[in-house]
């Protein structure tokens, strides 16, 4: 198989312009295309056979000649290198949008991944670029401040994942199991009077870890999950002002 060059992809972008009325010439002033029709800014393509960040870093450079800058890719054929693109063109799309990039594909390979229609040499434009404007999230920012205030001290490492996060959820979920492996058996109005989990109810009957189990209705036991759990949890405990001593019993 004939292995793809940066400047296989150069005829079918000047055709795909040139067909929208711009005059194209290529490698002009270190871009790789440059496109220009009367009264507009000028636009600009960088080539690639595929997504990489140098692309970006390229297309972001050309951003100080004019606003109209193109990132241009091979699109992948059959087989793994189709399946990677269609598992990360959306973040590919998102991350230029961001930028204020355009995406362009270009199918050079039988059997790249589209509607079934397109053949080598089909251009298609994902993306136009344009500035950025972030669409804000005031659930996802509620959600977030809620889990800050919720959570109690720093139990986790910025960037770590050697252990499953300690969220407020988990907090609370422990100062269960805690009250249960040193009380016994309890109803659930017990447990949220003493540990002050007004969400107890809720924990203990969903019970996503596996820590509880129901003795009868409304009363509950800590599971020997829960207890092992408890002592891996130890530090977390401690600074929540509890002991995982009766967990080991």
């Amino acid at each position: 198989m004939t292995r793809l060059r940066e400047t296989d992809l150069y005829p079918p972008i000047k055709r795909f312009l040139e067909g929208q009325g711009y005059e194209v010439k290529g490698e002009v002033a270190d871009c790789d295309v440059v496109a220009c029709r009367d009264g507009e800014d000028p636009v600009v393509v960088e080539l690639k056979t595929a997504f990489s960040l140098p692309l970006v870093f390229q297309g972001i450079r050309r951003q100080t000649v004019t606003d109209v800058v193109y990132l241009a890719v091979a699109l992948p054929g059959a087989g793994a290198g189709g399946r990677g693109w269609r598992r990360q063109s959306r973040d590919i799309v998102k991350l230029c949008r961001r930028l204020g990039l355009g995406l362009i594909t270009v199918a050079l390979e039988t059997g790249a991944p589209g509607d079934g229609t397109q053949g080598p040499g089909h251009v298609e434009v994902l993306l136009d670029p344009a500035p950025y404007r972030p669409r804000k999230s005031p659930q996802r920012r509620g959600r977030l401040l809620r889990e800050f205030q919720r959570r109690v001290g720093d139990p986790n490492c910025g960037g770590s994942s050697k252990r499953r996060l300690v969220t407020a959820y988990r907090q609370d979920a422990l100062r269960c199991a805690a009250f249960l492996a040193q009380a016994g058996p309890a109803r659930l109005s017990e447990i949220r009077s003493v540990t002050g989990v007004a969400g107890a109810a809720r924990i203990l009957q969903r019970d996503v870890y596996g820590w509880f189990q129901r003795v009868e209705r409304g009363t509950y036991a800590v599971t020997p999950l829960g207890r092992r759990e408890l002592v891996v949890y130890a530090d977390v405990l401690e600074s929540l002002g509890l002991t995982a001593r009766a967990a080991a019993e």
